[in-house]
């Protein structure tokens, strides 16, 4: 058909308006009948309010604020005082939202739940196809049975258009439009629905996605915070418990202790030294314990000062080789490093040289020497602890800084162990800003090493 005025001259009128084209050309399309320029004009209105709907709904993210849109965006081109929304779930209906207009209170509230087989829902989702039931209180009175219908006019609403949702060919869920209007509802309503019923049902899915994958990062979260709470709980308890039980096991090895002293026959004194024993290692659990509630908790507090770092460990090498001499293991210093100062907390660094030490002695053979290297590069305070002993496998070296990480290699004098150690040398070190580690490799024996920025350093 050819056209009266040339598209190109109407594109190039100085006084272009993009409604006044759309007449022209509609004009041009459909003639001169007026009726038929008129209908046509009215569908292309249709559909741009159509394309604005879809635009409305699609800025939501979660189920609820596409459904809330829904309720907007089809305001003036559905009727409606009421607009619910229900998934299917295997057999089953079940409400999943509902909006009604103020002065209207919902009776079928999210959570009702309808067997499919049981109503005739079925058929509209089978059918994909709208239904329309402009008497709902004579549709009652015909299925009296039907509890949801009895909900909805309750609630006052006279008239329904249920409208079917799926994607890819797999049924999703029901759009209920009701109205308290008897009639409200023609095939046309029917029509305009199911003209975005393919884009709002991906748009409805893609949302349902996002709410359920929001809802678990929600209660995940929610029960990341009760087993926090838990932790902290545990924390506070492990630290009042282990408090309590420190003074009276210092009583008991103080009085052991002193039993040691007195006369005693060859029995007697070796039941006495079992308990000084057992309440020694009793006591260094309790500290540990305390010691790993104070950190976890957070309330490990560091009193940093400048520290010799040569004097230091001096003094820590001449004290543990009196430890060492009865299993005539020698503990040898040495440091290239004339001077040199490391800020850091002096009992808590004692207690890392501590670990690292009796660890050394405990896994050496008699006879064997322990090597304590002190040295200053690339800016940090390097501690060495070499040993001659077992060595510890990879397996083992995974665990070795984790609490109760026990090792399948055994101390050589039968020592005990709390397993707790060396986790809690790792959390003072990283307190300190510094990192700690182990080289070693099965048959060649282990060095233990700790890096710590130093107050200040010559090489």
């Amino acid at each position: 058909m050819a056209l009266p005025v040339p598209i190109g001259h109407i594109m190039e009128s100085r006084s272009f308006d993009a409604d006044t084209f759309q007449m022209q050309l509609l004009s041009q399309i459909a003639g001169t009948d007026p009726s038929v320029m008129a209908t046509m004009h009215r569908r292309v209105r249709e559909l741009e309010e159509l394309v604005r709907l879809t635009s409305v709904i699609g800025s939501g993210l979660l189920l609820e604020e596409v459904l809330d849109r829904v309720y907007e965006g089809f305001d003036g081109i559905i009727p409606f005082d009421r607009i619910g929304f229900a998934l299917l779930d295997d057999d089953d209906v079940v409400a999943r939202w509902e909006r009604t207009r103020p002065g209207f209170e919902p009776k079928l509230t999210q959570g009702y739940r309808l067997p499919v087989r049981e109503t005739s829902l079925g058929a509209v989702l089978e059918g994909r196809r709208p239904r329309i039931i402009n008497d709902l209180v004579a549709y009652l009175e015909a299925k009296p049975t039907s509890t949801s219908t009895r909900l909805i006019v309750d609630e006052g609403m006279r008239s329904s258009l249920t409208c079917p949702l799926s994607v890819d060919g797999r049924p999703l869920g029901l759009m209920f439009f009701t109205s308290a209007t008897p009639d409200a509802y023609t095939g046309v309503h029917a029509a305009t629905f199911m003209r975005i019923a393919g884009q709002l049902a991906v748009m409805v899915e893609r949302a349902r996605l996002a709410s359920e994958l929001e809802e678990k990062r929600r209660a995940f979260e929610a029960q990341n915070e009760e087993l926090l709470r838990l932790d902290q709980t545990k924390d506070r308890f492990l630290g009042m418990a282990a408090h309590d039980l420190r003074n009276p096991t210092s009583s008991i090895l103080m009085a052991a202790e002193y039993l040691q002293s007195t006369q005693l026959d060859r029995d007697q004194r070796l039941f006495v030294q079992d308990i000084a024993s057992q309440a020694r290692y009793m006591l260094t659990l309790i500290n540990d314990l305390l010691d790993v509630s104070q950190i976890e908790s957070g309330a490990l507090v560091l009193n940093r000062e400048p520290i010799a770092a040569v004097d230091f460990l001096s003094d820590e090498v001449a004290r543990h080789s009196a430890f060492a001499a009865p299993k005539d293991i020698r503990i040898v210093f040495e440091t290239d490093a004339q001077r040199g100062m490391v800020l850091a907390d002096r009992v808590r660094m004692r207690q890392v040289v501590d670990n690292m030490l009796t660890n050394a002695v405990k896994y050496s053979p008699p006879g064997s020497t322990v090597i304590v290297r002190l040295r200053y590069y690339e800016g940090m305070c390097r501690l060495e602890v070499e040993d001659e002993g077992p060595g510890i496998s990879p397996e083992d070296q995974e665990k070795l800084f984790s609490y109760f990480g026990r090792l399948s290699a055994v101390p050589t004098a039968g020592e005990s162990s709390t397993g707790l150690g060396m986790a809690i040398t790792r959390r003072i070190v990283e307190a300190h800003g510094g990192t700690i580690g182990v080289d070693s490799k099965v048959g060649e024996g282990s060095t233990f090493w700790v890096m710590l920025p130093p107050a200040s350093a010559e090489e």
